[in-house]
């Protein structure tokens, strides 16, 4: 019987550092909950001890919470604005030593992008993007740089053609100079420290499982760490209520500005 979740989330704060009372309740436990009963493991209490002991059910434990779900250019009209006008926008306003953060980067998917639409503008070799996530084992798949066809589907074919290799029979591998220009380091949005001097910070598609609560510390932290005039870049399903509340204003549709 599963029962006494407030005591199971303390028990995972302690072990993981991971907050889940950040995290939107009902469908963070549905999830929990599924996993546990698959393990055949009856309650909280023995699941806790059981990856408290077994490091491989641990990191999955870590890897099932955080959801991984990441392609490359998602939502390309975004990507395209992005690359018409966002920098152009900051080569403009902080010179070419532009500095950006992809935050809850999953498998590597948006810093790598990111690398390829600024090498249009910069030589590749002066890119430089830190990319974290929570979770070390999509932080490892990331630093492999390994993809499925199903991946880069909607990835622009020049890019494909110029950064990626086939390996196998559908997987491709990105080019070695994409790689070099991103620095991967595990990170906590909720309790590690934020990068600062950010001319741009890139968090899509996570905010949507956070509580509004969380969000509002969040984005607050994402203002402290952003340049003046820096841009926030969201995801579409995650527009900002009332930016202002958070030192924000809006620039584009999921683009907000510091103020």
């Amino acid at each position: 019987m599963l029962n006494d979740y407030e005591k199971f989330k303390t028990d995972v704060y302690k072990l993981t550092k991971i907050d889940l009372s950040c995290y939107k309740e009902r469908q963070m436990k549905r999830r929990i909950d599924s996993l546990i009963s698959k393990k055949k493991i009856k309650t909280y209490d023995e699941y806790i001890t059981a990856i408290s002991k077994d490091k491989e059910m641990l990191e999955e434990f870590v890897a099932y919470l955080t959801i991984n779900v990441s392609e490359f250019y998602r939502n390309p009209e975004q990507w395209k604005l992005m690359e018409n006008e966002m920098f152009p926008y900051l080569f403009s306003k902080f010179g070419n030593n532009i500095r950006i953060w992809s935050a809850a980067c999953s498998t590597g998917d948006e810093p790598y992008t990111i690398v390829m639409m600024l090498a249009k503008f910069i030589p590749i070799n002066r890119v430089r993007i830190i990319a974290t996530d929570i979770d070390k084992q999509v932080l490892a798949k990331a630093q492999m740089g390994i993809y499925d066809e199903k991946s880069l589907k909607g990835l622009p074919k020049e890019y494909i053609t110029k950064y990626f290799k086939k390996v196998g029979g559908t997987s491709y591998q990105i080019s070695e100079e994409v790689k070099k220009c991103v620095e991967f380091k595990q990170h906590n949005l909720l309790k590690d420290p934020y990068p600062s001097g950010c001319n741009m910070i890139v968090c899509r598609n996570v905010m949507i499982y956070f509580t509004e609560e969380a969000k509002k510390v969040i984005y607050k932290k994402f203002n402290d760490s952003l340049k003046k005039d820096g841009i926030l870049f969201v995801g579409s399903t995650e527009q900002i209520i009332s930016p202002g509340d958070s030192g924000f204003s809006t620039y584009k549709s999921f683009f907000y500005k510091k103020m």
